[in-house]
């Protein structure tokens, strides 16, 4: 299974069916503001959503393929940042994150997305690591370029949320690019 203690306060943790009502609370009290953003969020609207899920993320852990870290804060669950899949032939994966709204600005999901990285190009060996924000999401467009991700272009109406086609960002790192989480306060 995979767990790390981030700091003191903040650990990260595979989401297990243990999690679900937990889950289901963080994205209920969370939904207005995630919905412009995710379009998943419409659909997680009771435990069993919850449920599967988490069940769906754990074989994907288990089949090597991904999977959906808990982002714990002081005993809290903070939010979720993903592993989207593991293309070993190609050598990459993908990370997308939520935080809860209350936890924004202490640095969370840019020490949580360091830690995977740093697990993607050690423990899985991969070369490349992708990230997708959405044009408007200045937020969530800060976290690739803190950590050192080269933006790489504009895929138009890429993703519907709601009833909006919306332009995701794309950014890029690569392994020998990385300098590491040691900057971040990772350990």
């Amino acid at each position: 299974m995979f767990f790390h203690q981030l700091d003191d306060d903040t650990d990260l943790h595979l989401l297990e069916e243990r999690h679900a009502d937990e889950l289901l609370v963080a994205i209920e009290t969370n939904r207005e503001h995630l919905l412009p953003w995710l379009p998943w969020v419409s659909n997680v609207n009771n435990v069993n959503d919850s449920k599967r899920y988490i069940a769906g993320t754990l074989q994907q852990f288990a089949d090597g393929n991904g999977m959906a870290v808990g982002i714990r804060y002081q005993g809290d669950l903070a939010g979720v940042v993903n592993l989207h899949f593991v293309d070993r032939y190609s050598r990459r994966t993908s990370i997308g994150y939520w935080l809860c709204q209350e936890f924004q600005g202490q640095g969370l999901i840019t020490k949580t997305c360091a830690r995977l990285v740093d697990h993607s190009f050690g423990a899985l060996e991969l070369n490349r690591v992708e990230i997708r924000c959405a044009s408007e999401n200045t937020r969530s467009r800060a976290i690739p370029a803190r950590l050192g991700f080269e933006e790489e272009g504009t895929l138009r109406q890429a993703e519907l949320v709601g009833d909006k086609l919306m332009d995701h960002v794309v950014y890029g790192l690569l392994a020998h690019d990385w300098a590491g989480s040691q900057s971040f306060g990772v350990q």
